[in-house]
């Protein structure tokens, strides 16, 4: 009777215990004490001081990053996550391109040139010394699109091979007030300028030209001018047999029309294009020039680190964010010339090290592995994600899900959650059930023709099938409003994105960024106690790639 009462008494505890550590592993309130903001801010200084000089790949900036990063890492107790290092290598080159100050346009008529800079802009990842385009037939073909899902091929019929064609920017959907073509108004991959030099490629084009237009780009020509046509930084592809067009480039929306009306067409043709059936046409017309390429190799890191699982262990939970930031420029008005990035992307940076603080902390350890991934040359093409995705540490397979982190609100917390190309996968049922418990709501993007899921990291791993979360606080700021949220939000776009003001602010609360990490924290810690795997939704353009 004895030994049957103690067995009693201690199953009873064993169940006590069970239930209070799955109430600790599920409980949704418990996190908050988890992250420090005088821990956050501290990194966010450090990352983002002059001494840093704005973290560019390939300078003591990198240098002092990886070094930075490599060290806290080690000091939390996290393991490194490639072998016995923290560090995976990315090869790059760097490619410098000058292009002839004209290209010759001859059609049935007569010719005309197009002015450098002025009229287009040409870049390439081919690294031939001179590269030319000699009568080369240029084709339009719509929106530059073969999307099987959507029923839709704007190279069907007609070959491209050796010639260079001219597509719109983002995609059929655009524009237009029919919901059932693409997505509507929200931009898929199609519409971005990557995909169209990608699928350009793919149909053998010499030379890819997108055609400008504010609204469907969501920025102006000088966007384009100010970051094409000098060097650039890509993945370093000696030994590849991929292929690349010979020149990618940009037209603006006047010399579009240069190019239609020789051809006796104008902008109806344009409006064609969003129709299904569309096909794609020879303008009659030869283009001429020449590009001359300087070519440099170099290599840049991705910093990563890992918590092993205690039950799957070769199953993975992935958090990224970038260290990369612009550098040094010419000096300002004030003499600034240093992009130090403190929003952009050293808060992101500083909150991958604290939530790698706090699943080291948990009083139950994740049973999935947890990985930390800090990534180099976001800014200059996503470079460090992408090779990540092409050269994973960790098979892609068994990579559960992507949680993205590019700019921690410095400001007050909000009533609502944006979730970046919606309706993309079911990571976001968990923001709904979590956000909730936060007592927040989700909010539509305010752009989503900009196509913003596609451009930051997270979209590197949706590239290869892993499903990708990239969210963020919105502008319905708690006591204060939506009006005072979107003055903040336009300020930051307008004064500070990509500037040299974009420096460490100690007014900052980042009440909200903290609020966002916890949300991030939960949906991972969840996904790391559990079994099942989040899909991608149907009508995802990246569905089909998880289903191979």
């Amino acid at each position: 009777m004895k030994n049957n009462v103690t067995f009693y008494i201690l199953s009873l505890l064993m169940l006590v215990s069970l239930s209070s550590c799955h109430q600790s592993v599920h409980d949704h309130t418990q996190s908050g004490s988890l992250f420090n903001r005088d821990s956050l801010v501290q990194h966010i200084i450090v990352l983002a001081s002059d001494s840093f000089q704005g973290r560019k790949p390939f300078t003591l900036g990198e240098t002092r990053t990886v070094n930075y990063l490599k060290n806290q890492f080690h000091s939390l107790g996290i393991e490194p996550g490639n072998r016995n290092s923290y560090l995976q290598e990315v090869p790059m080159v760097e490619i410098t391109p000058t292009a002839d100050p004209q290209m010759k346009v001859e059609y049935a008529k007569g010719s005309f040139d197009l002015n450098e800079a002025t009229d287009y802009v040409l870049s390439t990842e081919n690294t031939d010394s001179v590269i030319s385009l000699d009568k080369s037939e240029l084709i339009f073909a719509g929106y530059g699109v073969v999307a099987p899902e959507y029923n839709w091929n704007d190279y069907a019929g007609i070959n491209v091979k050796g010639k260079v064609v001219l597509v719109m920017v983002n995609d059929p959907g655009f524009g237009t007030a029919d919901t059932s073509i693409f997505k509507g108004k929200t931009m898929t991959y199609y519409g971005r300028w990557t995909y169209k030099y990608e699928e350009a490629a793919r149909q053998g084009a010499k030379a890819c030209l997108i055609i400008h237009n504010t609204a469907a780009a969501s920025y102006p020509f000088s966007v384009v001018q100010n970051s094409w046509g000098s060097s650039n930084l890509y993945l370093d592809k000696r030994g590849s047999e991929q292929y690349h067009c010979s020149l990618q480039g940009w037209v603006s929306g006047d010399a579009a029309k240069k190019l239609l009306a020789a051809a006796g067409k104008d902008s109806s043709l344009l409006m064609k294009a969003n129709s299904h059936g569309f096909k794609a046409i020879s303008l009659g017309e030869k283009l001429s020039t020449k590009v001359r390429v300087q070519t440099v190799y170099k290599t840049s890191q991705n910093v990563i680190a890992k918590i092993t699982g205690t039950r799957r262990p070769d199953e993975y939970i992935l958090y990224t964010a970038h260290w990369d930031h612009l550098g040094i420029g010419k000096p300002d008005a004030k003499g600034d010339s240093i992009f130090n990035g403190a929003l952009d992307n050293a808060s992101g940076t500083a909150a991958l090290l604290e939530m790698a603080r706090a699943f080291k902390n948990l009083e139950v350890k994740p049973e999935r592995t947890i990985l930390f991934l800090a990534v180099t040359g976001e800014e200059q093409g996503l470079l460090g994600s992408k090779y990540y995705g092409q050269h994973p540490i960790y098979p892609l397979k068994k990579t559960v899900a992507d949680l993205n982190m590019d700019v921690i609100s410095p400001n007050e917390k909000t009533n609502d959650i944006v979730i970046t190309g919606y309706g993309q996968n079911e990571l976001e049922n968990d923001v709904e059930e979590i956000g909730k418990s936060q007592g927040r709501y989700i909010a539509p993007e305010s752009k989503p023709e900009a196509g913003h899921y596609f451009r930051s990291d997270h979209f590197s791993l949706a590239k290869v099938g892993v499903p990708a979360l990239d969210v963020k606080g919105g502008i319905d700021i708690v006591g204060k409003g939506k009006d005072y949220g979107r003055q903040e939000e336009q300020d930051y776009v307008t004064n500070h994105y990509h500037a040299r003001s974009d420096e460490y602010n100690p007014v900052w609360t980042f009440d909200g960024g903290i609020q966002d990490m916890e949300l991030l924290f939960l949906i991972g810690k969840k996904l790391a106690f559990e079994s099942n795997w989040p899909a991608w939704k149907p009508g995802s353009e990246f569905k089909a790639i998880r289903e191979q």
